[in-house]
């Protein structure tokens, strides 16, 4: 991440980012209804809806972004909230926490917007990450060939099987930018003893 993109997305959090719905996702909630609560780390949490709704849910989270002023946000609507969560400033592949098992990564956006040499360091990190039996809930844009390089190509969708086995995929076009999207589902298998 450079620190012109860096110096971006801080500065669209002056006012709601067009990424910031403040809303959780659907497939969010159908995630808190079937599954039980456990540890989760929210990935370029942005102002924390999602991290808020795990939370409330039970879950144990800890929510990152790049982003001080996003975070400054999330702390706040958390503290609104009456739940606690675990907001940092971090970029995730540079991220060390001290908790190095969850059940649970969530990712609204931060992976498609990845170069594609950090996209192959950000996959080592998720299964590092994730316990054994866990989810990576990954929303993200779909390259076109208007734009290649911003979302998801077959062999980043390729390297992701690699890691981890994909249960579900969701697609859809974003709302906001009109560009192809998906969610995707993927778990990390247990590892034979």
């Amino acid at each position: 991440m450079t620190i012109w993109r860096k110096f971006f997305y801080n500065l669209a959090y002056l006012h709601r980012p067009p990424w910031d719905s403040g809303e959780v996702p659907p497939q969010v909630e159908e995630f808190l209804r079937t599954h039980p609560p456990g540890r989760a780390l929210d990935v370029g949490c942005g102002s924390g809806t999602a991290s808020i709704a795990l939370a409330q849910a039970g879950w144990t989270v800890t929510g990152i972004d790049w982003a001080p002023r996003a975070i400054r946000l999330a702390r706040f609507k958390a503290e609104t909230a009456g739940v606690s969560v675990d907001f940092r400033v971090a970029d995730i592949l540079r991220f060390h926490p001290e908790v190095l098992s969850y059940d649970l990564v969530l990712d609204i956006g931060c992976f498609h917007s990845l170069t594609i040499a950090q996209r192959v360091d950000y996959l080592h990190k998720i299964e590092r990450l994730l316990a054994a039996g866990g989810c990576w809930l990954l929303y993200a844009f779909l390259a076109t060939n208007e734009m290649p390089v911003r979302g998801l190509r077959p062999v980043d969708l390729e390297l992701a099987t690699l890691h981890f086995t994909l249960t579900r995929r969701e697609d859809g076009v974003d709302t906001k930018s009109r560009q192809p999207s998906a969610w995707f589902w993927f778990r990390k298998e247990y590892s034979p003893a």
